[in-house]
């Protein structure tokens, strides 16, 4: 069993040029996946920004981030974090993400540390992976679980 646990920035509409920064900085390859690309309307204001992007390194170094929706508060308590149209809302600073190579090895670290947990979004299929989860655990720390794809780009 292999995961990995890397810290997931949110931006308010520069994660992309945030991303490039650290690429710039740590080396690696940059992915970045617009909202658009997972079909929302891009005629929409945030069809354009990312929804997943990453920075990884053979060094090591690995970064994720994504641009919030801009109807996310902007500034909100930790546990402000909720569903709207399909789009994860929230004024959070960053999420801690664990990626494992299996939905089953995922699941398994998503049911311990579901205990005491509020759900943002329950763990199963979706559609960038076969296993992905959101919750703010009882200290009030928002994770994300997934199950590692690759993404052309």
């Amino acid at each position: 069993m292999a995961i990995t646990t890397t810290p997931h920035l949110n931006f308010r509409g520069d994660a992309r040029a945030a991303l490039e920064f650290y690429q710039s900085v740590f080396g690696g390859h940059l992915t970045v996946v617009a909202y658009g690309d997972f079909g929302m309307p891009k005629d929409l204001p945030d069809a354009d920004k990312v929804v997943f992007g990453q920075v990884t390194a053979d060094n090591g170094f690995s970064i994720m981030a994504y641009d919030v929706p801009s109807q996310a508060p902007v500034a909100a308590p930790a546990a402000a974090t909720t569903r709207e149209h399909g789009m994860t809302l929230t004024g959070e600073r960053f999420f801690v993400s664990v990626r494992g190579e299996t939905a089953e090895e995922v699941s398994a670290l998503w049911d311990k540390l579901a205990d005491g947990a509020e759900i943002i979004e329950k763990f199963g299929p979706s559609p960038w992976a076969p296993g992905f989860g959101m919750l703010t655990d009882r200290f009030g720390v928002t994770w994300i679980l997934d199950v590692a794809v690759a993404y052309a780009g």
